[in-house]
């Protein structure tokens, strides 16, 4: 039986954070650990020039920092393709083609869109590019023939118009060719994680965010300075568990839920310091993380391996790429020279 694929990927602006573990890289190595798919994982340095253009030494140190961030959490390169998006140069045409299928507004309807141009405060230099971006992740997917996209909740417009663009190509050029995907998102309670500062979103830009490379020092100052009750002063004082980041994390991080359960009550009733619960959950965050940084600092001791891993997972994907984009350029009626 063949296995069904997946691609999944980010944009390499600088190191992965715990939220991106939770949103998508914990499905990504379930899935490839499984053993029913064909995984192909993307460094998506060509959509993070949309917005650092003028940066290019920004982006080529984020590709490294993001592939040892995809090794060190257990994304196995004998088991799943680890490429970068440059690399491929079909995705940039596939891009052009599908440009031709969707309008601006529809692309500027785009929540995922939206929020993010509002975030980065473009105003009227918006680059192009940046607009467009949900088109090149379409193409990102659609070029594999990817059946399933593990990805956080926030995806799911992007994932959407990707559907929209496949009934789109198919319908125009009278062929199935391509496949419309599925979504896998997280387990209800695993969404979008909040800032220690108790944002809504944890952000590079913000400055709010814990990483998966964070040393033990790091991570303990960061918890220590989680937004949890501004109200609960004293020990005694009962407390609110809604909007405090550090139950938000025990929720997700915890694997004893009636542990958690019993500290949410003992909270709300009065009696347990803010420390003390912090204390718990650096605990809890040290044994999840600390497997994985040290992982990290073994692969970023050679990076040479992980340089020409990067080139082999490359090389592959550029063969299965030009598979499909030949069929595509037939379907077009493009490929003029047989």
């Amino acid at each position: 039986m063949s296995k069904e694929i997946y691609l999944s990927g980010d944009r390499p602006t600088g190191r992965l954070h715990i939220g991106h573990y939770i949103g998508s890289l914990r499905n990504r190595v379930a899935m490839q650990e499984s053993g029913h798919y064909d995984p192909f994982i993307m460094i998506a340095d060509t959509q993070a020039f949309t917005d650092n253009a003028r940066d290019p030494e920004k982006v080529q140190r984020a590709v490294r920092e993001v592939a040892l961030d995809y090794l060190a959490v257990g994304i196995d390169p004998r088991q799943s393709t680890i490429f970068i998006q440059s690399q491929v140069p079909a995705l940039a045409e596939l891009t052009m083609y599908y440009l031709n299928l969707v309008s601006v507004s529809r692309l500027e309807r785009n929540p995922t869109v939206k929020a993010e141009i509002a975030q980065k405060g473009f105003g009227e230099s918006l680059p192009a590019g940046f607009l467009t971006y949900p088109v090149s992740q379409a193409a990102d997917i659609t070029l594999f023939k990817a059946t399933k996209v593990p990805a956080g909740d926030d995806q799911k417009p992007m994932l959407e118009q990707t559907r929209e663009l496949v009934r789109s190509f198919n319908r125009a050029y009278h062929t199935d060719v391509l496949v419309e995907p599925e979504g896998i998102f997280p387990e209800k309670g695993a969404g979008r994680l909040p800032g220690i500062d108790g944002e809504a979103k944890m952000s590079k830009s913000l400055n709010n965010g814990i990483y998966l490379a964070d040393d033990a020092d790091t991570l303990a100052k960061k918890v220590k300075a989680m937004y949890t009750d501004p109200s609960h002063i004293q020990v005694s004082d009962p407390g609110h568990v809604e909007g405090n980041v550090v139950f938000t994390y025990l929720d997700i991080f915890d694997p004893d839920k009636e542990r958690v359960q019993q500290l949410k009550e003992h909270y709300q009733r009065g009696g347990l310091g803010d420390m003390k619960l912090k204390k718990h959950l650096l605990d809890v965050m040290e044994a999840e993380l600390a497997p994985i940084r040290e992982r990290r600092a073994a692969y970023a001791a050679d990076m040479d391996a992980v340089m020409a891993m990067l080139a082999e997972g490359s090389s592959m994907a550029n063969a299965i790429a030009e598979q499909t984009m030949a069929e595509v350029r037939a379907a077009m009626g493009i490929n003029y020279f047989g």
